[in-house]
């Protein structure tokens, strides 16, 4: 669990100066090491990062999804930005649960798998 949320701020930070693609290819070849390492599910762990990438896209200063949304709303980002903090907070929750209960994220992948063996 210490690994998980140490990568979650990892990539919530990154994301805050960084686009979503270019801290996974930055990062992910080290990353992938200490997951294995750590035992976690790559599918799932794929759902994991799509997911904190994504609230990472939502975080100023930088959070380039809150520049899409001035764009096409054109208020101010101050007004952007707290709108977006109760999406954010769903999204951590949304995480939590995806720790919790792995199996949430991975059924659908399963079923598609088909039986092992």
């Amino acid at each position: 669990y210490s690994l998980l949320m140490a990568l979650m701020l990892f990539y919530i930070l990154l994301g805050m100066f960084l686009d979503g693609i270019s801290s996974v290819v930055l990062t992910m070849a080290i990353v992938q090491e200490m997951v294995l390492g750590a035992g976690i599910d790559l599918i799932w762990f794929g759902i994991f990062i799509v997911i904190v990438v994504e609230m990472a896209q939502i975080t100023p200063p930088i959070g380039f999804n809150l520049f899409v949304m001035q764009g096409i709303t054109h208020h101010e980002m101050g007004y952007i930005a707290k709108t977006a903090i109760p999406l954010f907070l769903i999204m951590v929750l949304m995480v939590f649960v995806m720790i919790f209960f792995p199996e949430l994220a991975t059924f659908l992948p399963e079923n598609m798998r088909g039986p092992r063996g």
